[in-house]
């Protein structure tokens, strides 16, 4: 039987790990997508795909982690705060994903903790400078990195390719789209698992089981296993939207998407930086269209998705605000 001291720490433990998998299933769309869309790959061979090399991108790095557990709130945040803002993100991602709308769960995470870190410790507690420079600023100009680049991508490709009979484009891109689809998928997990172990690591200081912020082993190896079989489980009502209502996409198409986007997120990872990778291969996808012709982009689809992430983050943090004082009464 766990000592009861140990009980917060492993709720905040468990709904980490429910947080991650939801987010692999929320969010399988981003690396594959494209790939379903254009016939490339069987669904299930892509998605499983997709889990293997998630979590690989997992086990790549903390820098992301870091930003998350230390760089938003301080360490003294109450693990029954930590487990409020995870609830209100699984919550937002569950009625955006029963909605079949990709909305982010980096914002539902960042919105979530800074409304329960203000609950239970005031605006003092947030580090509104980091979040500026290195959450927010970069959440907002992803999307438009990710854009320009699968524009100009696309029209490179179509310079190069232009002249050739239409049969021999897609067979060469049925073939490198595969490797595209694979790159999208490793950045996504260096991305997006890397938030759950920051989550972990935060409660774990919080707890008092570590005296400074540092990534424990086993809480990479869980993340990113967490993340990959909530991948595997697969979120096919995104996918339809991401891939088939946005764009008509052939396989040129969905490699110039899911390069350009895989690249923003790789570089971001590096940094630090903890994007949400749904914006990025949404409006990856949206240049590709562009490049096309601005009416070959269904932007009607394209603006309610935008709505929703408007209203992710303050959505989030009002959930996570409620979620933490009710949390507080019940402690």
């Amino acid at each position: 039987m766990p000592d009861p001291g140990l009980t917060p720490l492993l709720v905040v433990i468990g709904l980490s790990v429910a947080f991650d998998f939801i987010n692999g299933f929320h969010d399988t769309a981003n690396a594959v997508a494209t790939v379903i869309s254009t016939r490339v790959m069987r669904p299930s061979v892509a998605i499983a795909m997709a889990a293997v090399l998630n979590f690989a991108g997992a086990m790549a790095g903390t820098e992301v982690a870091k930003t998350v557990g230390s760089g938003i709130v301080g360490a003294s945040v109450p693990l029954g705060a930590i487990s409020a803002a995870l609830l209100a993100a699984i919550v937002w991602n569950l009625i955006t994903w029963y909605r079949g709308i990709p909305s982010s769960s980096s914002h539902a995470l960042v919105g979530s903790l800074l409304g329960a870190g203000t609950a239970s410790l005031g605006v003092g507690a947030v580090h509104w400078g980091v979040l500026w420079g290195k959450v927010v600023v970069p959440l907002l100009l992803s999307p438009v990195v990710g854009f320009l680049v699968a524009l100009w991508l696309m029209r490179l490709l179509a310079r190069i390719f232009g002249s050739m009979p239409p049969a021999r484009v897609g067979h060469i891109f049925r073939r490198t789209q595969v490797l595209s689809a694979a790159f999208m998928a490793f950045g996504h997990g260096s991305n997006d698992a890397q938030k759950t172990m920051g989550i972990i690591t935060l409660a774990l200081v919080s707890g008092g089981l570590l005296p400074s912020f540092h990534v424990p082993t086993w809480v990479i190896a869980l993340s990113a296993g967490a993340m990959a079989a909530g991948t595997f489980a697969g979120g096919r009502r995104i996918i339809h939207t991401m891939g088939n209502r946005l764009v008509h996409l052939e396989p040129i198409h969905g490699f110039a998407a899911e390069t350009s986007a895989a690249a923003v997120i790789t570089v971001a990872s590096r940094l630090g930086f903890p994007l949400s990778t749904t914006h990025v291969i949404s409006s990856s996808i949206l240049g590709v269209g562009a490049s096309k012709r601005l009416n070959a982009v269904r932007w009607a689809v394209a603006s309610s998705m935008v709505n929703a992430w408007l209203l992710t983050i303050p959505v989030t943090a009002a959930l996570g605000y409620v979620a933490a004082l009710l949390t507080r009464a019940f402690h």
